[in-house]
């Protein structure tokens, strides 16, 4: 059986490794995020530090805000495939073009405003009918129970 230890490298791995997937997609494929899925991305981090303050300096709390991350990314991942499958609508800052970005239409003109802006309702990307976001929240899922197993053989 799998030691609290490895469960939490595991854990926070795994978000480390997501992250870095996310980066590749976005720097090597040019595949541009929208806001909820650089929304995504902080929770991961987040668990990265998490699982190696536990390893570091032990402790239940640690391992508890892991957890806490990998669902929150979760829930995100979550939120954002309703938002691309129409179930309900997106923030009004994923709207895409000058709106989703606060400003007027000579914003839209201004070098200082990003040349693509990505609404959160489309898919750039898919694999077996899933968007990254699903797959986010599966792989979060994942995460989670490993972040659980890891409290469990903590106790």
């Amino acid at each position: 059986m799998l030691g609290p230890r490895t469960l939490i490298v595991l854990a926070a791995g795994g978000s480390l490794a997501l992250l870095l997937a996310a980066f590749g997609f976005q720097h090597l494929g040019g595949l541009a995020p929208c806001q909820m899925c650089l929304w995504q991305r902080w929770p991961h981090a987040a668990a990265v530090v998490f699982g190696v303050l536990a390893l570091a300096l032990g402790g239940n709390m640690w391992i508890w805000l892991g957890l806490l991350s990998a669902l929150t990314t979760a829930g995100i991942g979550a939120y954002h495939t309703g938002v691309e499958r129409d179930w309900w609508e997106g923030p009004s800052s994923c709207a895409g073009g000058a709106g989703g970005l606060g400003g007027t239409g000579a914003d839209m003109l201004s070098l200082d405003v990003p040349a693509l802006v990505v609404q959160c309702d489309a898919v750039v990307w898919s694999l077996m009918g899933l968007s990254m976001a699903s797959w986010n929240m599966l792989a979060a899922l994942t995460l989670a129970a490993f972040w659980v197993l890891a409290l469990r053989k903590s106790a």
